[in-house]
């Protein structure tokens, strides 16, 4: 695993997304069906995503997570009926990239917290996973993930 921690100023990100609610365990399935519905609509449009994939997550209810699954795009596009047109705010990120099974993620999560808390900011509650690759594609050791916070 990479323990680098580092802050960068972002800009601001356009993305389609759909938000829903879900318990932890409903993840895998939310998230791909969510992803592939994305894609479809971005093939429709002649559009390509801008980036890794992402799941916000804004609540930590392991039984009702309050979830934003897109892509980052590269210019504000309109959605439809159930995809939302959205962005990623600009502002001061706090990040890692973890390696390993997304069942191990606690410790990047913890750390982040801890270098957070003792530079002195406050997450604003929060946070984006970004997948490079999926479970369908590499060994859960391989698994590639950036785990990113908004500070103030």
């Amino acid at each position: 695993m990479n323990n680098g921690i580092e802050m960068k100023e972002e800009q601001v990100q356009p993305v389609l997304s759909i938000r829903t609610r879900a318990a932890v365990r409903d993840l895998p399935n939310i998230i791909g069906e969510s992803y592939g519905k994305i894609m479809q609509y971005m093939e429709k449009i002649g559009k390509q995503p801008a980036g890794a994939p992402f799941v916000a997550y804004y609540n930590m209810d392991m039984d009702d997570l309050d979830l934003e699954i897109g892509f980052p795009v590269a210019e504000p596009l309109e959605g439809n009926d159930e995809i939302n047109r959205s962005e990623i705010p600009a502002g001061k990120y706090v990040s890692t990239t973890y390696k390993g099974p997304y069942a191990g993620m606690e410790k990047p999560y913890t750390d982040i917290a801890k270098w957070i808390e003792e530079n002195g900011y406050r997450a604003k509650g929060i946070s984006y996973e970004y997948y490079y690759n999926s479970p369908m594609e590499v060994p859960e050791s391989e698994l590639l993930t950036r785990i990113v916070m908004p500070v103030e």
